[in-house]
Parts: structure tokens; C-alpha cells; sequence
């Protein structure tokens, strides 16, 4: 089977949460879960596994990300996220490519959710999710029960996890990613991986922060 990209398919992917295009203006949280308010940013850096050493090493690229203000779209209010990359020179796989980002994402019943509708993390569901239309190549998505203590660059962080796999004719694939949260922070470490293999091949990492 070929190495597919588990990150790369979430790009292809469309569908619409019905239930939350009716929030109103006044229901946007600034001081939730996900620290949603301008001028809060972050900045993580990439590692990637080095098979010889068996061990991560900084590839240079970091992702500099800054809430810079609320938008409404179709009468809904919205953060919008500037991402800047630098570092990534090389196109690594997986590693954002440099320059400029932009994505817009609220919050709505613990649901961190994209303009288009998609559920980006979820804090209090733990039903699996189906994030694909491929029967033959599922993609999904499951909230962990639990906590985690996760120490990274920028600190130790209390995090709940979601874990993204996919099902290929009814078996699952080795490459499973995790995606970990704390309360009040957002996103702390996130990995990378192909569907062929065990190990991720990128892991990013929190390495300062600033929350108001």
C-alpha cells in the first residue's frame, strides 16, 4: 500500500455541522478551552525522527501563530489565526510549508470548528468520528478519555488527546496521530504520520506562549 499522508487527506475533506450554524454573536467565548482571544499567540517547533538514531531532531521550522482578530462570516463571529512558517526551506513533508496562513475557528459546545463547518478538536465528545466519505479509506477521529501530563519546551501541561487513524478495508493502519489540548492553552504537541508506519514521522512541540 502506498505511504499515505494522514495529515494531507484532512485537506480534502468537507462536511458541515448543522447543529452549530445557529450560534449567535453573543455565545462566542473569549476565555474558553482553546484560549480563543486577539492577541494571544504561540510558537511550536518541528521535530523529525531520525531512524538511524531513533531519536527526534529540530528540523528548524517553526510556526508562529497569533489570534489577530474576529471576523463574522454569515452572521457568526470567528478568530482568525495568522500562521507564519519559517525554516522549511527544504519542503519536509509534514512541516507547514513557510510563509503566511490564515483560518478562521470558533468555539461551540467544546468544539473547536473551522468556517466550513468541520470540527478541528473536540474537548467533550468521545464518539469516534468519520472525517471521509471512503468506505475503502476511512479516516477517524476519537477524543481519549483521561489526562495526560505532557512536559514540552514551553512547560508541563495537564492535556486531554484526540487520535486520528485510518481504516483501510476494514483494518486499521499502523500510522496513528495524536493531537493533545489543555485547558486555557489550546494546542501543546501534535504529531505527524504515514499510514504505513508505527512511529510518527514529525512531532511538534510548544515552545513559548503567550496567553492574556
Amino acid at each position: 500500500m502506498k505511504r499515505i499522508l494522514i495529515t494531507v487527506c484532512m485537506l480534502s475533506l468537507f462536511f458541515s455541522c448543522s447543529n452549530d450554524d445557529s450560534q449567535t454573536n453573543e455565545e462566542l467565548q473569549e476565555d474558553n478551552f482553546y484560549a480563543l482571544r486577539v492577541g494571544n499567540s504561540w510558537v511550536y517547533k518541528n521535530y523529525k525522527y531520525n531512524v538511524n538514531m531513533q531519536t527526534y531532531e529540530y528540523t528548524g521550522v517553526v510556526d508562529s501563530v497569533s489570534i489577530v482578530s474576529k471576523e463574522t462570516i454569515l452572521g457568526v463571529d470567528y478568530f482568525k489565526f495568522r500562521r507564519f512558517t519559517t525554516g522549511n526551506e527544504e519542503g519536509i513533508t509534514f512541516c507547514n510549508p513557510n510563509g503566511e496562513h490564515f483560518e478562521y475557528l470558533r468555539e461551540y459546545d467544546g468544539n473547536l470548528i473551522w468556517d466550513d463547518g468541520r470540527v478541528k478538536f473536540t474537548n467533550s465528545n468521545y464518539t469516534e468520528r468519520i472525517l471521509n466519505t471512503d468506505p475503502n479509506l476511512s479516516l477517524r477521529e476519537i477524543l481519549v478519555e483521561g489526562e495526560t501530563e505532557m512536559t514540552v519546551e514551553a512547560g508541563t501541561f495537564t492535556c486531554i488527546n484526540s487520535e486520528r487513524y485510518m481504516i483501510s478495508n476494514g483494518e486499521p493502519t499502523s500510522g496513528l496521530d495524536k493531537f493533545y489540548y489543555a485547558d486555557g492553552f489550546g494546542l501543546i504537541y501534535d504529531t505527524s504520520s504515514f499510514v504505513s508506519d508505527e512511529i510518527p514521522s514529525i512531532i511538534r512541540r510548544l515552545d513559548s506562549y503567550n496567553i492574556q
